[in-house]
């Protein structure tokens, strides 16, 4: 827990234990943290030397101090014994340096990005890039979609070639976990060709929306609309997978489009208590996630306060009252709820 304020292992085992007590020697340290007593002692002067902790006085120990360089005590006196200094003050220190080194890192990166976008020597190639082999190709697909903040977009048809169904399944996850708004549009064929019911409906469940086509042009992935990734197709059956990064352009503001084209067309799939279903072709209702949505804001909850509720990203929630919208033919909230009452959604 503490190790990303600077502590070693040890020391934050040393740290935790006196956190239990008022004061401890080196010796009762070392048995209720395991390490021999010569690594307490020295842990316990590193931690004193940082302003950690500090020696008991007298009226702490009830007995005579000694000092910090004298760690096994005088003749006729105990062992010296040490105490926390109040954490507010000795760790609020240690969290703002590395808050202040985060924000010196977020500024480096965001500095070296523009450098690279507008360097004259990548003008040409940086558009697109060309990646070649499996292991490559299945760097790149992890990048994007692990460094994506706010959206991803993606197309799935086929069988996966460079990245396995599982490799993709813990970056999917990990997106899902930082609140990333997730659409995925799929082929029939990629439904048909793998046993992914149970996957995807966790997926579902966890806030990936997902929706289906007969079929798609191409596979790809879209992070944050400032990269895609879209695999090439290979000549002959013993080549390796190959792939292009798009960079932001018109060429990747082309794909999002086509992504927006097929997303509005396709069929939403969604979770049941034994798999998952497709929409069928004319259900004017709304889903079981807009429902929630909409619960929330006829009660008046603000569109922050019911993704915070719901575990979904504002645009989320967003998109969810538009359709509500559309489906009722509404033009405001109000007659959103009034068409709500009158159809018996709630």
């Amino acid at each position: 827990m503490l190790e990303v304020l600077g502590l070693r292992s040890a020391e934050e085992a040393v740290y935790s234990a006196l956190l239990a007590r008022p004061t401890a020697s080196a010796q009762e340290l070392a048995r209720q943290t395991g390490l021999d007593q010569a690594e307490s002692t020295r842990v316990l002067l590193d931690l004193a030397a940082r302003g950690l902790v500090a020696l008991a006085t007298e009226t702490e120990t009830g007995t005579g101090s000694g000092a910090p360089d004298a760690p096994g005590g005088e003749a006729g006196r105990g062992p010296d014994r040490y105490r926390l200094t109040p954490p507010s003050v000795a760790l609020a220190p240690l969290l703002v340096e590395q808050r202040n080194a985060l924000h010196r890192a977020e500024a480096a990166y965001s500095i070296l990005t523009e450098q690279y976008r507008s360097t004259a020597a990548h003008a040409a190639g940086s558009v697109v890039e060309v990646v070649v082999g499996v292991e490559q190709v299945a760097h790149r697909f992890h990048q994007l979609q692990r460094g994506a903040q706010q959206e991803l977009l993606v197309f799935l048809k086929g069988v996966p070639t460079a990245v396995p169904r599982e490799d993709a399944d813990l970056s999917e996850s990990s997106a899902l976990d930082r609140g990333v708004d997730f659409r995925v549009v799929a082929a029939k064929d990629y439904l048909d060709d793998l046993d992914v019911a149970g996957d995807l409906r966790s997926a579902i469940s966890a806030g990936l929306q997902l929706r289906v086509v007969d079929s798609l042009p191409l596979k790809m992935v879209v992070s944050d609309r400032d990269r895609a990734m879209v695999p090439l197709d290979v000549s002959d059956s013993d080549g390796e997978p190959s792939a292009i990064v798009v960079h932001r352009s018109g060429l990747l503001t082309a794909l999002v489009h086509l992504f927006e084209r097929e997303w509005m067309h396709a069929r939403p799939l969604y979770a049941t208590a034994k798999g998952v279903r497709v929409e069928a072709e004319a259900d004017p209702q709304p889903t079981e996630g807009e429902l929630e949505v909409l619960a929330l804001l006829l009660a008046g909850i603000s569109d922050r306060r019911a993704a915070s509720q719901l575990g979904l990203s504002i645009r989320t929630v967003e998109r969810r009252t538009r359709r509500l919208m559309d489906l009722a033919g509404a033009d405001s909230r109000l007659q959103l709820g009034w068409h709500a009452a009158r159809a018996g959604w709630l």
